[in-house]
């Protein structure tokens, strides 16, 4: 594995130096560059935690990937350049689930002379940035976030309102590698995980954030989100490509399970609505 193959990847000529600022010109360059995505998991290929094996993906074949993939090089990245830094566990949505989803998430502790800081560039639509592991709210690439304290040793970071996760915990303490492995193998296989179910990608630019779940395309700003359905499987692969700069025409075998996943989708929203109107 090569560092500066990684750097010209996110296209950065030189290496950053391990400091604060280097450490943002990174995660800017990261999550500008290289898009969230799970279509490994829709193709039915197998996904690890391996970096090795994310390097040769995402360097290699520029490809995007997931939390495991996406912070699993990043964090490789960031040891090469001589940043102290910690692969810590966390857990989407666990303020909802509880412990169960304990591990569905890789986030990357970073400790600096100006404090530690959690860089994460897995979580979709999250900050563009790292953040100071501390209470308060800030502000990244024009969305608001906010860090609590969750009262049993963990943090909580909260998502913006146009995000599609609202929150998700993590331990600042290294992980569990052995549970990290094993919700990703859950994640990628069992049929009730949404990484199973839904084909998604995000990619973050300058004052905005591109989501892709499954037939629909989202712009989201911080003054209001645009919205529209891909048409057809050739539609969905322009997009890839132009949106997300993802090459990946294998993906067009996918969208009849996409289109009929939206069917799905909107039916049992629509069924909710009625079950929730009044006689």
């Amino acid at each position: 594995m090569d560092i500066d193959a990684y750097l010209g990847r996110i296209g950065l000529t030189d290496r950053p130096p391990p400091t604060l600022e280097g450490l943002k010109a990174l995660h800017r360059a990261h999550l500008a560059a290289i898009p969230y995505e799970n279509f490994d998991v829709q193709l039915g290929r197998p996904v690890t935690i391996a970096v090795p094996a994310i390097y040769d993906k995402i360097v290699g074949r520029r490809r995007g990937g997931w939390c495991y993939e996406m912070n699993g090089l990043f964090g490789w990245a960031l040891g090469e350049l001589g940043f102290k830094v910690t692969r810590a566990t966390g857990a989407v949505m666990r303020a909802a689930a509880g412990d169960a989803v304990i591990g569905n998430h890789l986030v990357l502790r970073v400790d600096l002379p100006e404090g530690v800081h959690l860089a994460d560039v897995g979580f979709g639509d999250g900050p563009n940035e790292p953040f100071a592991v501390r209470e308060g709210t800030f502000d990244s690439n024009g969305f608001p976030y906010a860090v609590e304290r969750t009262g049993d040793g963990w943090w909580r970071l909260v998502n913006h309102p146009a995000g599609g996760a609202a929150s998700f915990d993590f331990d600042p303490h290294p992980a569990d590698e052995t549970r990290l492995a094993a919700k990703c193998d859950e994640l990628q296989t069992a049929e009730a995980s949404v990484f199973v179910q839904n084909a998604v990608a995000f990619r973050q630019t300058p004052g905005a954030i591109d989501v892709l779940r499954g037939r629909v395309a989202l712009r989201i700003r911080p003054d209001g989100t645009g919205k529209r359905l891909i048409e057809n499987a050739d539609d969905l692969i322009a997009t890839l490509k132009d949106v997300f700069a993802l090459d990946l025409p294998e993906a067009a075998g996918l969208w009849d399970k996409i289109a009929a996943r939206h069917e799905q989708v909107m039916a049992e929203r629509e069924a909710a609505k009625a079950a929730a109107s009044p006689a």
